[in-house]
């Protein structure tokens, strides 16, 4: 056996929090990216794209903090940066309905009701839309949705609130 080589006995292991943590992530962060980018092929390659960025900058990540919030606010300042260039990317690799049904559970109703809200939050502006995504389907609180928007609490408020609003009147009797 070769001595410079380490055995790993079952007691140790190789996991790694960083990439575990950036696993269990990805489904929240495609969902976000969905959400900001208004296609799948965009949101595919703005998570990609997130997730190059975290690995390349992983050591500017402390452990103990929220890997999450982190993430998050690096996908926002990815999509700030492709929207202002306005480099949209017109060739996708994945089928354009690839994903629109994951971690959809139900019938055809619930997925055209899923649809429904899918295409209303495309009509939002950039901002209501990233707050509605942050809160409403995130999950964030207001002071977390605020620090990954980089916007005061109350801007983050009143984005919710008039995103909300132009939400259900777009839905109408469907909300």
């Amino acid at each position: 056996m070769n001595s410079s080589v380490p055995s790993i006995g079952k007691a140790q292991t190789l996991a790694d929090p960083f990439a575990d943590g950036i696993l269990a992530l990805l489904p929240r962060l495609r969902r976000f990216a969905a959400g900001l980018a208004r296609g799948s092929g965009e949101a595919d390659d703005l998570c990609q794209i997130t997730i190059e960025r975290a690995l390349r900058n992983r050591d500017k990540w402390q452990a103990g903090t929220r890997l999450d919030s982190w993430m998050y606010r690096m996908m926002r300042n990815i999509w700030i940066d492709e929207v202002r260039a306005g480099n949209r990317r017109s060739e996708t690799f994945v089928d354009e309905e690839a994903g629109l049904t994951v971690g959809a559970s139900g019938g055809q109703e619930e997925r055209a009701a899923l649809g429904d809200v899918d295409r209303a939050l495309a009509l939002l502006p950039d901002e209501q839309r990233e707050a509605v995504l942050l809160v409403m389907v995130e999950g964030w609180s207001y002071k977390e949705a605020a620090e990954i928007a980089g916007c005061p609490v109350g801007t983050l408020n009143s984005r919710l609130v008039r995103g909300r609003d132009a939400l259900l009147v777009l839905l109408g009797e469907t909300a």
